[in-house]
């Protein structure tokens, strides 16, 4: 299962089916359009819902997400040196300091206009700030519709598939970026898939450097590293862990120097309301914190373990395709499903679950489903219900988390690759050196 330059063309697709080959490569608008569109639809209803929709409803303030303030106040202190003060209130970090590094632009223009980064309430219902951090954040967060895209286009998949491949992504982007304000887990994703496309092109270097980036931004996507990991050459390996650990390495460390006790227990413990959030069976078996919140870190350490279980699966299938001296033409879709099937192990091990959390995994199933429509249309289906489904307010394990889960799997199986046999690998349509 070794990732070869010039790759694959994804089964299903061009003169497989007799749909022709792929177009050559045209205009990078023409060939991004709908990751264009998309961005561009969910900044206009986005910013309507927000600020206009309440008012429809008979609300005073604006319909903001509350957990972005504290992010732009992080942003805002990165920005002037202020280390010390990244992981103290209020702004609740709990993650990597690349969360609030990406925010750095909007809080320094925040800055420089003179807007307050108060957070809402019944003083302020209106921020300003808001008008310029919103759309900034959600064009942030379409990076991962332009990587999907950009993979997509890769693997030779047609363009009415990547038009539903980006509208479904799109409904959990919304979700993300406007519904809760967290941009990082979108940008992790949007780089690990650009990592994983650098990879498939024999760019093992720029893969680690955009992997570590990831990682610096939201360690989530540390559980897709082991099926990463699998594929890559042992000589290139050490490199590419190297690189991966750079970026994450320095911001921690910078913030541990600065503020040792506070920016340990929050990425350690990282803290999770199972009142104000949902519950799961986890819940009652995790640390309770003296504040009402459940410590979510431990429990994340058999999600790790299973994550490293998944990389051996994929380093099986990656051994029996050097025996049979190829791979199947399924093959990056299959890592692609695999890389989703490890982030979704969050999921199924977090003491404290938000709807937001069931986005990254469904991301990279949806792409793994592309190269088929009998896959990626049931697929789609079931991650935008599920995305739907998941903001309902039901409380309890068993009444939202379970079901939650089990929308997962679903979404999971029904993106899952058909298997292949192994065969020496076609070379694509579209150059990877192009993408």
């Amino acid at each position: 299962m070794t990732l070869h330059r010039g790759a694959l063309a994804a089964p299903g697709d061009g003169a497989a089916n007799g749909t022709g080959p792929a177009p050559a490569p045209g205009p990078w608008l023409a060939r991004r359009l709908f990751p264009v569109l998309a961005a561009a639809v969910i900044v206009v209803t986005g910013m309507i819902s927000t600020t206009l929709g309440p008012r429809l409803l008979g609300k005073t303030p604006w319909a903001l997400p509350d957990d972005l303030w504290g992010t732009l106040v992080a942003a805002s202190r990165l920005a002037h040196l202020h280390l010390s003060g990244l992981y103290t209130q209020p702004t609740g970090l709990v993650s990597f300091p690349g969360t609030a590094v990406i925010m750095i632009p909007a809080a320094a223009a925040a800055d420089a206009a003179g807007l307050s980064l108060h957070v809402q309430d019944a003083q302020n219902p209106y921020p300003a700030v808001w008008l310029l951090a919103g759309p900034y954040q959600m064009v942030l967060s379409a990076v991962a519709l332009f990587a999907a895209d950009a993979i997509a286009e890769g693997m030779g998949v047609t363009r009415p598939r990547r038009l539903l491949l980006t509208a479904a992504g799109a409904v959990g982007v919304w979700n993300v970026s406007v519904r809760w304000g967290h941009p990082e887990d979108a940008v992790a994703v949007g780089l690990l898939m650009y990592g994983i496309l650098a990879l498939s092109r024999s760019h093992a270097g720029r893969s680690g450097w955009l992997t570590g980036a990831a990682v610096a931004v939201q360690p989530l996507v540390l559980l897709a590293l082991p099926v990463v990991v699998a594929v890559i050459e042992p000589r290139r390996m050490p490199g590419f862990l190297a690189r991966a650990a750079v970026p994450g390495a320095l911001l921690l460390g910078a913030a541990l120097a600065a503020n040792p006790q506070a920016t340990f227990t929050a990425v350690t413990e990282q803290p999770n309301s199972p009142v104000i959030n949902h519950s799961t069976l986890w819940t009652p078996l995790s640390p309770h914190l003296s504040d009402g919140t459940v410590a979510a870190g431990p429990a994340r350490v058999l999600a790790v373990l299973l994550a490293c279980a998944c990389g051996v699966a994929v380093w099986r299938r990656r051994a029996a395709a050097r025996e049979a001296a190829g791979w199947s033409p399924g093959a990056f879709s299959e890592l692609l499903w695999w890389a989703a099937v490890a982030l979704a192990l969050r999921c199924a091990f977090e003491p404290v679950m938000v709807s937001y959390y069931l986005w990254p995994p469904v991301a990279l199933a949806l792409i793994a489903a592309s190269p088929a429509w009998p896959r990626l249309i049931p697929a789609a289906v079931a991650a935008v219900t599920l995305t739907l489904v998941s903001q309902l307010w039901w409380h309890g394990a068993w009444s939202w988390w379970v079901p939650m889960l089990a929308g997962l799997a679903l979404a999971l199986f029904l993106a899952r690759p058909w298997p292949h046999p192994a065969a020496p690998a076609p070379r694509m349509n579209v150059g990877w050196d192009r993408l």
